[in-house]
């Protein structure tokens, strides 16, 4: 799903604000979710999971493509936690098929 199917499928289902109204809402919604997770804060939506940042160590990695050993400096990236709802929910829909 991209996020222009996403600002559709919610302006369909709320049929009293424009799709440039849900834009605005779903684009505010993650700026903040991203500008919380840029500050270390853990962003957590009941029911759906959480996202938070995790500190990855530096490591010596390779190039693939000239196999030339190199270091791989430390970094923080984003990690997302499905809660149990939509873990369930998304086993069940697997079996159901």
């Amino acid at each position: 799903m991209t996020k222009s199917e996403l600002i559709e499928i919610v302006a369909s289902k709320v049929g009293n604000f424009s799709r440039k109204d849900i834009e605005v809402i779903v684009d505010t919604l993650f700026d903040s979710m991203s500008t919380s997770l840029s500050k270390g804060d853990k962003v957590e939506i009941r029911g759906f999971g959480s996202f938070k940042i995790k500190e990855r160590e530096g490591r010596q990695g390779r190039n693939p493509k000239s196999g030339e050993n190199i270091f791989i400096q430390s970094k923080r990236v984003p990690f997302f936690k499905a809660g149990k709802e939509i873990r369930e929910r998304i086993n069940t829909e697997d079996k159901q098929s």
